[in-house]
């Protein structure tokens, strides 16, 4: 389940840092889910810190496994 949760928080930390990139530097946002739908920037910021603390904590989560098997 843990790596699960870290490919899920890999993808939306890569999704929200894409967004914001594209709208900080770009025109437009960059990344699939302005294909799908208008995302504020801070949203894709919060998609990306929400992101990047389960790709984190999905990742710790492998690694304790690993150790105590």
């Amino acid at each position: 389940m843990k790596e699960i949760i870290a490919i899920v928080g890999w993808v939306l930390g890569i999704q929200g840092a894409l967004g914001a990139a594209g709208r900080i530097f770009g025109d437009k946002p960059w990344g699939l889910l302005q294909k799908w739908w208008d995302v504020p920037t801070p949203a894709y910021l919060a998609l990306f810190a929400l992101g990047a603390a389960l790709a984190i904590w999905g990742e710790a989560g492998k690694k304790r496994a690993r150790s105590s098997a």
